[in-house]
């Protein structure tokens, strides 16, 4: 298999629906990316538990999966389930963070997610970050929507079973979904590993990636298109 890795990365956005989301999804990724690029910039926008016990769970959650980046975390307090409904919030947040920052790459949720919240996130991520290399991370849920994704990140052992640990120490509000275990969290990073010849691994789904050989001037390669 053929592995792609950006020549420079200084700066990532994450995007969350809930408080948890960025971690289920990504959080061994982040660990690994952090670490490799010390004092990189991280963007985290999630849109739902501002001014809660999620928000403190969230704030300190990203801290431990952020090790020496610099690191900065808005938590919105927009209603749960409700995000549809506020699709003109969460497109003017998304725009802002998008302002704040030139990402090389971005996480948020993946647009076939089950639950409406991520969904219209996923949605709005690629509006206000239309140039830029998206990654819809996947979600283990009742829902049962997980579909075939295209891009691995392997994960050794102990960085799945710190993703586990730190997931379960600073969530302990969500300890109690049947989906929000080590079990679950495994089983699935293992199921990843199998796909790309790893023992573990997060996966990932991309909506468009540029092979750039050439510059993109926007320009036909054959000259000017005759009047």
């Amino acid at each position: 298999m053929l592995t792609l890795l950006p020549e420079r990365l200084d700066s990532v956005a994450l995007v969350g629906a809930h408080c948890d989301d960025i971690v289920l999804g990504c959080g061994g990724t982040l660990l690994e990316l952090c670490r490799a690029r010390p004092g990189i910039e991280v963007s985290a926008m999630t849109l739902t538990g501002g001014g809660s016990l999620r928000e403190e769970e969230e704030r300190a959650a990203l801290a431990a999966f952020c090790p020496g980046a610099q690191l900065r975390v808005t938590v919105l307090d927009l209603p749960v389930g409700q995000l549809p409904d506020r699709w003109e919030r969460v497109k003017r947040t998304l725009e802002d963070q998008r302002a704040r920052a030139e990402p090389g790459l971005v996480f948020g949720p993946a647009r076939h997610d089950g639950h409406q919240d991520r969904r219209v996130v996923a949605e709005l991520v690629q509006v206000a970050f239309p140039d830029h290399l998206v990654l819809g991370y996947e979600i283990v849920q009742h829902d049962g929507d997980l579909y075939q994704p295209r891009l691995y990140s392997p994960l050794a052992e102990p960085v799945l079973r710190e993703k586990i640990d730190k997931m379960l120490e600073h969530y302990g509000s969500q300890r109690d979904r049947p989906s929000f275990d080590a079990e679950s969290a495994a089983g699935l990073a293992r199921l990843r590993g199998v796909q790309c010849h790893a023992r573990y691994a997060e996966a990932f789904h991309v909506t468009r990636l540029v092979l750039g050989m050439a510059p993109l001037t926007g320009e036909s390669p054959y000259g000017p298109t005759p009047s």
